[in-house]
């Protein structure tokens, strides 16, 4: 019977070390990455749901056709063949929420992140990718503080609010003749930024401040701040936000017999925007940062492909379109997916884009930035020539 239990428990002793040997084994591998191929994860994340859901799935399908072309060109790196894979997580346009899956995103062991879409989401998950060392690209975040918070995996791929503010100023004094604004934001990140951006650029060009104005990204009845400012009828109204609050707020001023020029930027230059506004769109102005579609390096191609598959893009899917590729560029640059081995190279990028040639500058900004003003006429957003700007950083 001694020896019957003695050779139980070296029996089921030996059972626990192989088992606790192979735990080890599996703890030391990176299970992403097996040693006959690469599984590289890329993150994506926007609003899914809630009232600028189809802004969010603009960007994530942009994001989905670049690795769906990425999968097709058998790409190798360290001599091993690769499989891209798209993370999709929806952050509701909601800051707290943005961490949560960013944070969500990092445990899953992604490679590289495209996103966030909105600034106020961005700004605060960028942290959270600096701190593993994971590189960030938004396709559409444009607050500065995004990529002068300091870290070195932020990076964006198209102009920021600076450069925005600065050619809406300029073309509301310069080319819409006007000698007096009244200016209502969001308050969030995005909204605030540019709206402040603008008033600073229209001031050194002249015009007058004769209020600014605030709501949230929620409100959609602005008759009060709309009647304070009939009160003072200034030559335009610019509002910093986006199209779900921009369209019903547009349709809402003319309900009023308020006839000041209407100007937004780039979360209110949607078909969505049109189509809450209704007539009341017609030759109102926004601004998006990048050149028309059209104009773009590999915009028609892109378009005729996205469009085949996806249906109308709405803003922002050519940029997620880039910021995928711009991660893919870089980690064929290093031979390696690994983030450490790559960023350094994400830094010296020259990556010739769908939208532009995509380099960046010492902040992690798109180098050479171009905005377009447009025009609304008939449903269909016009670019007004002579008004796109392109800034040297």
């Amino acid at each position: 019977m001694r020896l019957a239990r003695k050779s139980f428990i070296l029996t089921g002793s030996a059972m626990l070390v192989i088992f606790v040997l192979s735990g080890c084994s599996r703890e030391g591998e990176d299970l992403r990455h097996p040693a006959d191929h690469w599984t590289v994860k890329i993150g994506s994340v926007a609003p899914l749901s809630g009232p600028q859901s189809h802004l969010g799935v603009d960007n994530e399908n942009g994001a989905r056709l670049a690795i769906d072309d990425a999968n097709t060109q058998a790409i190798r790196l360290g001599g091993k063949p690769v499989h891209f894979e798209l993370l999709s997580e929806d952050d509701a346009a909601d800051p707290r929420t943005a961490t949560i899956v960013a944070q969500k995103l990092v445990d899953d062991g992604v490679n590289g992140i495209v996103g966030h879409l909105n600034s106020g989401t961005t700004i605060p998950a960028a942290r959270i990718y600096a701190d593993e060392g994971i590189p960030q690209i938004s396709p559409s975040a444009t607050n500065p503080k995004y990529t002068h918070q300091g870290f070195p995996t932020a990076f964006r791929v198209m102009a920021n609010d600076e450069q925005q503010g600065q050619v809406l100023g300029q073309f509301a004094v310069r080319v819409a003749r006007i000698r007096t604004i009244a200016v209502i934001d969001d308050a969030t990140a995005y909204g605030q930024g540019l709206a402040n951006e603008f008033e600073k650029a229209a001031s050194r060009q002249g015009a007058r401040v004769l209020l600014h104005e605030h709501t949230d990204d929620h409100s959609t009845d602005f008759s009060a701040i709309l009647t304070r400012i009939k009160a003072r009828q200034p030559d335009l109204i610019f509002f910093g936000g986006m199209d779900a609050q921009s369209g019903p707020m547009l349709k809402q001023l003319r309900e009023l017999d308020l006839n000041s020029i209407f100007l937004t930027g780039d979360g209110g230059c949607s078909k969505e925007f049109s189509e809450l506004a209704g007539e009341a769109a017609e030759g109102s102005f926004c601004s998006l940062p990048g050149l028309p579609l059209e104009e773009m390096p590999k915009g028609l191609d892109f378009k005729h492909r996205f469009e085949a598959r996806f249906g109308a893009i709405q803003d922002y899917a050519p940029y997620s379109y880039d910021a995928v590729g711009a991660l893919i560029a870089a980690m064929k640059a290093a031979d390696s997916p690994l983030p450490e081995r790559y960023l350094p190279y994400l830094k010296t990028l020259k990556y010739p884009g769908v939208t532009a040639l995509i380099r960046f500058d010492v902040h992690g900004d798109l180098a050479g930035g171009a905005v377009t003003v447009y025009r609304w006429h008939q449903g269909v957003r016009v670019p007004v020539r002579g008004e796109t700007s392109t800034g040297q950083r």
